[in-house]
């Protein structure tokens, strides 16, 4: 990230609630270990920005709190599981309400395929092939008190596996 932005100068990292806020904080703690200044960190609640709200209950909000005017700033989204794209569009529409970035990135922890809109990460730890029948599961231990990657759920049988 620091190599692709030349620094981190105008880059604001931006956590979207709850599992990329401290996947966020982490990347800018290490940062600053190479760069001896703070980043801009920030934290993102899409919930109003979903396509899905009609189909819910009323949302649940978290704060959003982004320390500066992500205007003309490269922000690099984290989450921690990339999956159909949707609620990256809806960080996206989110940001957008706040200002108009320069350059949008995007950091995820996994990416597990089965997309539905035209969205990549620029920065991923680790590819994890699965089925659309399966869950990933992220647990940090600021949140959770571990630190793991569990897949749930059954992958699908192909066809020639049925008998």
């Amino acid at each position: 990230m620091l190599e692709r932005n030349g620094g981190i100068g105008d880059v604001v990292l931006v956590g979207m609630h709850s599992r990329g806020v401290p996947l966020a904080e982490r990347i800018a703690s290490t940062m600053r270990r190479f760069e001896k200044k703070d980043v801009h960190l920030g934290c993102l609640d899409i919930s109003l920005f979903r396509d899905d709200i009609s189909q819910k209950n009323t949302p649940i909000t978290k704060p959003t709190e982004i320390p500066i005017d992500i205007t003309n700033k490269t922000v690099i989204i984290v989450d921690d599981v990339l999956y159909t794209g949707r609620s990256i569009r809806a960080a996206m529409d989110a940001l957008n309400h706040l200002g108009r970035p320069s350059l949008i990135q995007l950091a995820v922890l996994v990416d597990r395929g089965h997309r539905e809109l035209p969205i990549r990460a620029d920065f991923v730890g680790k590819n994890l092939p699965t089925s659309k029948n399966e869950n990933v599961n992220v647990r940090l231990k600021e949140i959770d008190g571990i630190d793991e990657v569990v897949i749930t759920g059954s992958p699908e049988l192909d066809s020639d596996q049925i008998t």
